[in-house]
């Protein structure tokens, strides 16, 4: 059975629509757009992640019988608002960039059409779902790229909540990670898993040779043993000795890693393991990854800098409102000119402009000032469309969802990586690697 998310909201959301129902404006259209308006972090790009965790969580957005009695019982708002509630169901549109997609400042991310009444309630989860993941994602694209063609496994499941440790492993997937170690992950969105042993198994034995040949016995030759407990150089020795050298890999967790991962891949060589695969888990990051590039190791693990986004535990997008209908039938941009946090009103069509040679060299957004419609995508060859239907009608397309969906969105992000200019790919702080265009169409 499926459990209720409306209460995964900010209060100010219903007593917005409180409001809007007493006054005659809830039933107004309205489009909201989710957007942010800078990279954190001083990235290049940024990576959409978690629209299809999203979907899911909106087709099980209703005010049943204990979320209601709870609204009632605090007095968070009126009885006229509790009647609407109780029959909530979303039925507008939702447009919004593929999951998995690259973006920058300024990219409509998700467009978001209906009533104000059934858009407006759903600021928070919007937020909450695509700031978190897409901050992993980002993170994990990073690392991804830092590590070149050695696989990558997300590991960060102790180093978050136990909901985000498992949303996390599906972001750092889509954004090319190979594995995570989180179980829910690979039942819930298909991510492949993987793991063998910790410390503590090495301790629960009387040597560390009888916890190697147990494990062994149960996984055979092929696992991978951890050979840092104690001696590092005695750990490899007594492996080889175990498993013979077909010993199918060895982790380091400690220590200073090119290192120890040269003076290991020197030893396992000597032995004859030659085809004894290193990976490495102690602490990395993009930067870590990236510095370890020309030593002897085949994978790496990454934990907390990954589930925390390495730094920008958020994506700081927002969800605000930038066009409405008016009393006569027609559309009026609206845009927040605060400064320092100003929004570009209108409906927006949103393209990847790519040179001959099919590099990204701008983000251009159409920005229709008063139409009813977006205008249609221009037959350019140098501009990829980049907004897909998500919800029409309030019907949810499920190719977005489950593990189909994720499996989509990870080969979609790795397709359009590589219209990534080359200097999009560098660590170090930037601007970022696409400029944003804006081109109004005037009613």
């Amino acid at each position: 059975m499926s459990t209720p998310t409306a209460l995964l909201t900010d209060r100010y959301e219903l007593t917005m629509l409180d409001a809007a129902l007493r006054d005659g404006t809830a039933a107004r259209r309205c489009v909201f757009e989710l957007f942010g308006r800078r990279l954190p972090g001083g990235r290049r790009f940024g990576v959409v992640a978690g629209t299809g965790r999203l979907l899911g969580l909106l087709r099980d957005f209703r005010f049943d019988e204990a979320e209601i009695a709870f609204l009632r019982d605090n007095g968070v708002v009126s009885r006229e608002t509790i009647r609407y509630l109780e029959d909530y169901r979303f039925t507008g549109s939702i447009t919004g960039y593929r999951e998995g997609e690259i973006y920058f400042p300024g990219s409509p991310i998700l467009t978001v059409e209906g009533t104000f009444a059934e858009a407006v309630i759903l600021e928070t989860l919007a937020l909450s779902v695509l700031n978190h993941d897409s901050a992993v994602a980002t993170a994990a694209a990073r690392m991804s790229i830092a590590a070149g063609d050695r696989p990558l496994a997300e590991m960060g499941s102790r180093r978050a909540a136990e909901r985000s440790a498992v949303a996390a492993a599906r972001a750092a997937y889509i954004a090319g990670f190979s594995a995570t170690s989180n179980l829910e992950a690979g039942r819930a969105w298909g991510v492949p898993t993987m793991g063998t042993a910790a410390h503590a198994w090495t301790l629960l034995h009387d040597t560390e040779e009888d916890a190697f040949r147990s494990q062994i016995a149960s996984l055979g030759v092929n696992t991978t043993l951890l050979v840092d407990t104690y001696d590092i150089a005695q750990g490899v020795a007594t492996a080889v000795a175990v498993a013979g050298t077909e010993l199918g890999g060895v982790r380091l967790d400690s220590g200073d890693l090119p290192t120890v991962a040269a003076s290991v891949r020197a030893q396992l060589d000597d032995l004859g393991a030659t085809s004894t695969k290193i990976t490495v888990t102690s602490d990395l990051d993009e930067f870590a990854i990236a510095a370890l590039a020309a030593s002897p190791v085949d994978s790496y693990g990454v934990g907390t800098s990954v589930v925390t986004g390495s730094g920008s535990p958020t994506a700081g997008m927002v969800y605000k409102l930038v066009a409405r209908q008016a009393n006569d039938g027609g559309w009026v941009s609206v845009a927040k000119a605060s400064t320092s946090k100003a929004s570009v009103g209108g409906r927006k069509t949103a393209f990847r402009l790519r040179d001959p040679h099919g590099v990204a060299t701008a983000e251009s957004i159409v920005v229709a000032d008063g139409f009813e419609q977006s205008p249609a995508a221009r037959d350019r060859a140098d501009a990829r469309a980049l907004q897909v239907t998500l919800v029409e009608g309030g019907d949810i397309d499920v190719a977005h969802e489950g593990a189909d969906g994720v499996a989509a969105a990870r080969a979609h992000h790795l397709r359009v990586r590589e219209e990534l200019p080359v200097m999009a790919l560098a660590l170090s702080r930037a601007d970022p690697a696409l400029p944003t265009v804006y081109d109004v169409i005037d009613a």
